[in-house]
């Protein structure tokens, strides 16, 4: 459930307190305007022209009166957002760094604690330990992005040339879907993350694995995709930890079979559909920036086979 209404860390707690109580002061403005406007609209006639000083100052004291309320209601406002902006920005001490670089039209985590030999990166998944703050460092590589997971977090804005930060701590397990909110071109829409919130072992765990590197293919079917991965442009743009693949333009595909999804939440991640995608997708996502590789049909099994195996 993606919303700011189901506030599942204490950040999105106060932004849902807020959006509420913005809500109600603005339901009992409304509601106040339409009362007095159908009052005036029912009174007929007008005063006795010798009452007519009288009503001219009554009339006075209620529009005064009315932008007293107005400023009044629009100081509290402020002031609410304000103090709710700067409990979102206080820094916390942080016991794990993400490095989130967002590019069209995906999201690159680089996990890097500084030991080079424990540094990984996965995409599109960002997975922490539950009751853990995290601080990460968000970078934009083309266009202006904006990471926003409603249920735990504000946004933050990803610009290129310059890197932001945000505190983020998810209080429950569970998998929490956010979405870039600032348009950043065709995909705008596709180019959603999840952020899987687990316990501190089942997150080492995860950790241990991912730093590991590919696991070598043991069907047929697989170590001959490995062969057409390395020959064809697949290893120019991605890399796979292990092997001569060692691309910086698309996503690491060292563990990709262990993520849900493929090409930013678009769908689902099976062996069927990465032989969909490698073999069309401009189709599936017009506009991103792999292209079509040629490959004949017994390539493209090899091919999904390998990158299922990639646990």
């Amino acid at each position: 459930m993606q919303s700011a209404l189901n506030a599942q860390a204490e950040p999105a707690v106060h932004l849902k307190h807020l959006i509420i109580a913005m809500v109600i002061v603005c339901a009992v403005t409304w509601t106040m305007v339409m009362v007095v406007l159908g009052w005036a609209l029912l009174r007929t006639g007008g005063p006795p022209e010798e009452g007519r000083p009288a009503r001219e100052r009554e009339m006075s004291q209620a529009v005064v009166s009315a932008i007293a309320a107005t400023a009044f209601v629009i100081a509290g406002l402020t002031i609410a957002s304000f103090y709710t902006s700067r409990s979102l920005n206080h820094q916390r001490h942080a016991a794990l760094v993400v490095k989130v670089r967002a590019q069209q039209w995906w999201w690159q985590f680089i996990y890097d604690d500084g030991d080079r030999g424990k540094t990984f990166q996965t995409a599109n998944e960002l997975h922490v330990p539950v009751g853990v703050d995290i601080r990460l460092e968000l970078e934009a590589a083309d266009v202006i992005h904006s990471f926003w997971v409603p249920s735990l977090m504000g946004k933050r804005d990803l610009v290129p040339g310059r890197q932001n930060q945000l505190i983020l701590r998810a209080d429950r397990p569970g998998i929490y879907r956010g979405q870039c909110a600032e348009f950043c071109g065709l995909q705008h829409a596709h180019m959603a993350l999840f952020v899987i919130a687990e316990d501190g072992a089942s997150f080492e765990r995860w950790a241990s694995g991912q730093r590991a590197d590919a696991l070598l293919p043991t069907e047929s079917e697989a170590v001959d995709g490995k062969a057409v991965f390395m020959v064809r442009p697949c290893a120019a743009c991605h890399s796979i930890r292990g092997t001569e693949a060692t691309g910086t333009a698309g996503p690491d595909l060292t563990h990709v079979a262990s993520r849900r999804t493929i090409a930013a939440g678009l769908i689902d991640n099976t062996r069927g559909t990465l032989a969909a995608w490698i073999a069309d997708p401009q189709t599936l996502k017009p506009g991103n920036n792999m292209p079509m590789v040629p490959l004949s049909s017994d390539q493209l099994r090899q091919l999904a086979a390998y990158m299922d195996s990639l646990k």
